[in-house]
C-alpha cells in the first residue's frame, strides 16, 4: 500500500519532469533587428575615433552580414549611412540610403524628407 509521502514524491517528480521538458522546448525570442556594428560606429563618429570612410566601410560590411543572416537593419542604420555618404560627397548614395530609411521606417518620413531636401 502506497503512503501519502510516496504519492506526493511521485507527483512532484512528474511536475518537475514536465517543467524541464517544457523549458527545454522553449526557444529564445529572436530580436527584431540585427545591430552588428551599427552602435559602435555611431559611437566612433561622435568621439572622432574613426574617419567617415572607415565608418562607411564598417557599416557596409555590417549590412552584408545582417543580410546574409536574413535579418533587418535597425532604425537609423540607413539614415546614419546616408549622412556619412553625404559627409564625403557621395550624394547619390546618400539619397539612396535616406530613401531606404524612409521606406523601411515610415515614421521617419518627415525627417528623411528634410534631410533629402537639404542634401547638397
Amino acid at each position: 500500500m502506497k503512503t501519502k509521502n510516496h504519492i506526493s514524491t511521485g507527483i512532484a517528480l512528474s511536475v518537475a519532469a514536465a517543467c524541464a521538458l517544457l523549458t527545454g522546448c522553449a526557444s529564445k525570442p529572436q530580436p527584431l533587428y540585427q545591430w552588428d556594428a551599427y552602435q559602435p560606429q555611431v559611437y566612433a563618429q561622435f568621439t572622432g575615433k574613426s574617419t567617415p570612410t572607415e565608418q562607411i566601410d564598417a557599416l557596409e560590411q555590417a549590412r552584408q552580414k545582417i543580410a546574409a543572416k536574413g535579418n533587418a537593419v535597425p532604425p537609423g542604420f540607413h539614415a546614419h549611412l546616408g549622412a556619412l555618404y553625404a559627409s564625403v560627397g557621395r550624394s547619390d548614395d546618400a539619397r539612396t540610403e535616406l530613401s531606404a530609411e524612409k521606406q523601411a521606417f515610415p515614421e521617419s518620413s518627415a525627417y528623411m524628407d528634410f534631410m533629402l531636401k537639404n542634401l547638397k
